[in-house]
């Protein structure tokens, strides 16, 4: 229902909301917000060294090639290998490479919002 007003006005369709078939496991937690840039990506590295001890996977997305740099720059510091997918040319040979292994096992991949469209990622590895 969040896009109602935009379908209604542009496409001139109405929004139905449709139930879920199985109830939603997803816990919605409350929103963080930092009072600098900084403060948030330090917070995010700080999480993913929590998270890489367990071996789970993670993806993240940022909105621009130097949020991705700045982070992979404070994962460095953390001791932690990842890897880094942003709309940097070297990085458009290995991009659905990059994309395709976000879900293996123990790995940390920062891409930026439109790298790696149209790529499944193989869960597990």
């Amino acid at each position: 229902k969040t896009s109602e007003v935009e379908f209604e006005k542009i496409y001139n369709l109405p929004v139905e909301e449709i139930p879920t078939a199985r109830p939603n496991l997803r816990k919605d937690l409350p929103d963080f917000v930092y009072k600098d840039s900084l403060t948030k990506w330090t917070a995010i590295a700080r999480e993913c060294k929590s998270i890489a001890k367990t071996k789970q996977p993670i993806l993240i997305g940022t909105t621009t090639v130097e949020n991705s740099e700045m982070l992979a720059d404070l994962l460095k510091e953390y001791h932690l290998s990842y890897r880094l997918l942003n709309a940097k040319p070297e990085n458009v040979k290995r991009e659905s490479e990059i994309v395709a292994q976000a879900g293996e096992i123990g790995s940390i991949t920062i891409a930026t919002n439109m790298a790696g469209r149209g790529t499944d990622i193989i869960l597990g590895g």
